[in-house]
């Protein structure tokens, strides 16, 4: 089967609400800076009421890259449920907006909508508190046998592995696109995702992943060790390939032969971190669907992860085809 979508991403459909706080909001309410917490309704609703002024937008870390992805002029598509309410309308707006395909049917009962309260410290640092919503009734009966042969690389989001019948759709897509001779990534998500999940993650990498995407934080966690090298070195042993970002410190892309360091692009200040990875992810996809090698695809996505950092939102305010074509990079 020819290949019609560059990248497929299978992860969480949440609408983002995002408000500027002080250190203090944090530490009143203990909430680890930095870190991703799943909450439930009520805890939203009372969170958001105590929020100021906010910004309300479609999210979800791999939406996120595909919608990158689409920005770049890649062709993508999401799997991902919404309830048939509000904030599940205007998910799908904003992602098909975007030019994603978005063919997942939405539910008509359940949970609502999921939305991640992304509280925004001065120093640019983002901790998020979600509400998973409709996001838990992903499960085997969603995903598109056609549409996985359909592409190139699957993107699988390590949030979903916590419902158990989203991991048996992730299983269900990991052996349809190796049967059909397709990649699949995995991106790991957060650090305390990775302590629910160490075991199943690493067996699920060692057999089934092609390109893993994890930061400084969360690669360390999988291998339990203190030392970044020693987290790089694990994963040249595991990983077919493994893309792993450093926030300023740019990125390491390593597999069993090779070492890239690629450096970040500097921009002249940091607004908000929501979608850094997201974007990083976006890009060296991107590059990788287009046969570039290894370093070249880490820079494209240094150059997306950069144009988000520089403004509130996770999702592009500009042309990223534009910008690359710019920076001679595509």
């Amino acid at each position: 089967m020819e290949s019609t979508v560059d990248v497929l991403g299978i992860g969480n459909a949440i609408v983002d609400v995002l408000s500027n706080v002080e250190d203090s909001f944090l530490e009143e309410r203990g909430i680890v800076k930095g870190s991703m917490n799943l909450i439930d309704e009520n805890q939203a609703r009372d969170l958001y009421a105590a929020l100021g002024p906010g910004i309300e937008v479609s999210g979800g870390s791999v939406a996120n890259s595909i919608a990158g992805i689409s920005s770049l002029g890649g062709t993508g598509a999401f799997i991902g449920m919404v309830k048939d309410d509000q904030l599940g309308d205007v998910f799908r707006h904003d992602i098909t907006s975007a030019g994603v395909n978005f063919p997942t049917p939405p539910s008509n009962a359940g949970p609502e909508t999921a939305r991640s309260i992304i509280l925004i410290t001065p120093d640019g640092e983002r901790t998020m508190n979600t509400f998973l919503g409709a996001c838990v009734l992903l499960g085997p009966d969603q995903i598109d046998e056609d549409l996985v042969r359909s592409a190139s690389i699957t993107y699988l989001e390590g949030f979903l592995w916590d419902p158990e019948e989203a991991k048996k759709a992730f299983k269900k897509a990991t052996a349809i696109a190796s049967d059909a001779g397709r990649d699949v990534s995995l991106s790991l998500s957060d650090s305390f995702c990775v302590d629910r999940h160490r075991d199943s993650f690493r067996d699920l990498i060692s057999s089934d992943v092609d390109i893993l995407f994890a930061n400084e934080d969360e690669i360390k966690s999988l291998y339990q060790v203190s030392s970044f090298d020693d987290a790089m070195q694990a994963a040249r042993q595991d990983c077919k390939l493994a893309v792993l970002t450093r926030s300023a410190a740019g990125s390491v892309i390593v597999t069993a032969d090779e070492v890239h360091v690629v450096e970040a692009v500097k921009i002249d200040s940091v607004v908000d971190t929501t979608g850094a990875g997201d974007l990083f992810a976006a890009g060296f996809l991107t590059g990788y669907t287009m046969g570039k090698d290894n370093a070249s695809c880490a820079r494209l996505g240094a150059l997306c992860a950069s144009e988000i950092i520089s403004h509130i939102g996770a999702r592009p305010r500009t042309s990223l085809k534009a910008l690359a074509e710019e920076n001679g990079l595509l």
